[in-house]
């Protein structure tokens, strides 16, 4: 870890004075707080801030907005990925109860599931999304690892995966499906159940023969909004989303991140922080953070910048 560095004091105040969301990662990740201290912030997120607006905002029937998946961003899905993204405890109630609603109506497509009940396939970004919920909050322990093997086989020969494969046979991976798995995959590692160490690797390589976030045909950024950060990311694949990925596995550095790390890194402002990006359109419960510098932005790059600086030599290409 990279603490923030004694001139930067006025940063760290700055982040501190943020909801207790955002408190206890700079405090976790940037300022080398005891497990303790985290640990006790952390706890507040279901008590203060925007993780308890979230949670009051949730039906009797343990739904938000009355929806599974669509209306975004106030479904119950989306709401749930927002909450994870807070640090929301694991064995919360109300989470594990909105969790296991979901699993509950998905409908089971052979192991890949859908929540339009419309939509007589599996769809990829949205199982991934409820194997990524299971196996955090728990709620489906008796069916996640047979919607993992599910998703073992929708992988690619390229190492990605996109929902269009199913839709209109498409078989070169999508960036936002890919990242979608990955991140599902990652969080399920640890569970015991089906190995997905391969699947992992595979689809690492994929992007990583992207150079995380270009196009494989002429090395050119694959799409411009790639290199815009707004939170929550929700289905949508950035370069910060996937170095966090990177982040979040402990991986070594690898040389074909570099470009994306300069990106983040060339983004900074004068002051230190990083701008807040407009978000994405749809419904939201409530704006967390105005126009200008945002707390959330600057920590989530401090994030991956330490990481980089701090992880394993960088693996010539």
């Amino acid at each position: 870890m990279v603490e923030i560095a004694p001139a930067d004091d006025a940063l760290k105040e700055w982040l501190l004075a943020g909801d207790v969301s955002i408190r206890w990662q700079v405090m976790q990740y940037l300022i080398g707080a005891s497990p303790a201290e985290v640990a006790a912030e952390r706890e507040r997120v279901a008590t203060e801030g925007w993780g308890a607006r979230l949670l009051a905002a949730q039906d009797t029937d343990g739904l938000w907005a009355g929806a599974l998946y669509s209306p975004k961003w106030t479904s119950t899905t989306y709401t749930l990925l927002l909450l994870r993204r807070l640090g929301l405890a694991a064995d919360n109630s109300q989470a594990r109860r909105g969790c296991r609603r979901l699993w509950e109506a998905a409908s089971d497509h052979g192991g890949g599931l859908n929540l339009a009940k419309s939509i007589r396939e599996p769809e990829t970004c949205i199982t991934g999304m409820l194997v990524l919920l299971a196996t955090t909050f728990g709620g489906a322990e008796d069916r996640v690892d047979r919607t993992v093997d599910w998703l073992l086989e929708q992988q690619l020969a390229d190492g990605g995966w996109n929902c269009e494969t199913l839709r209109s046979g498409s078989r070169h991976g999508s960036f936002h499906t890919s990242i979608t798995v990955l991140e599902a995959l990652l969080a399920y590692r640890g569970t015991g159940g089906t190995p997905v160490n391969e699947a992992l690797a595979k689809g690492e390589e994929f992007f990583l023969r992207h150079r995380l976030f270009k196009s494989h045909r002429t090395a050119r950024v694959a799409d411009e909004a790639f290199t815009r950060f707004p939170f929550p990311p929700q289905w949508h694949f950035d370069a910060l989303r996937g170095l966090e990925y990177f982040q979040s596995a402990s991986a070594a550095r690898d040389d074909r991140l570099k470009d994306a790390v300069d990106l983040v890194r060339g983004l900074r402002r004068p002051d230190g922080t990083w701008r807040r990006y407009r978000p994405y359109p749809g419904r939201t419960w409530f704006e967390m953070e105005p126009a200008g510098p945002s707390r959330w932005a600057t920590l989530r790059c401090l994030r991956v910048l330490s990481w980089w600086d701090d992880a394993p030599a960088p693996r010539g290409r």
